[in-house]
């Protein structure tokens, strides 16, 4: 029988992934994020919008000063490239 992998998850306050210790969102997060939220990216980039924000309130807490252009780019920064191109039908 096959084991199930774990799930990555973040890991807060410090926002690594559960599974592969990784900052949060790891690359295979990003692609189960992709998977889970696919055809719907404007809700996908609002969830991570939302999961940016509280990072970067967490690590504040934390006594931490976020790099404020890395954590965009780790959060919303591969969004980009996880768009597929519309196909338009030819009439």
């Amino acid at each position: 029988m096959r084991s199930r992998s774990r799930p990555h998850l973040p890991m807060r306050p410090a926002w690594l992934c559960r599974n592969c210790a990784a900052p949060w969102p790891c690359p295979r997060a990003q692609l189960d994020l992709v998977a889970e939220f696919y055809g719907h990216s404007l809700a996908l980039a609002l969830y991570l919008t939302s999961c940016l924000n509280e990072a970067i309130h967490d690590l504040y807490s934390l006594g931490g000063r976020p790099d404020l252009a890395n954590m965009h780019a780790r959060f919303l920064g591969w969004l980009s490239l996880a768009r597929r191109p519309r196909r338009f039908e030819h009439e």
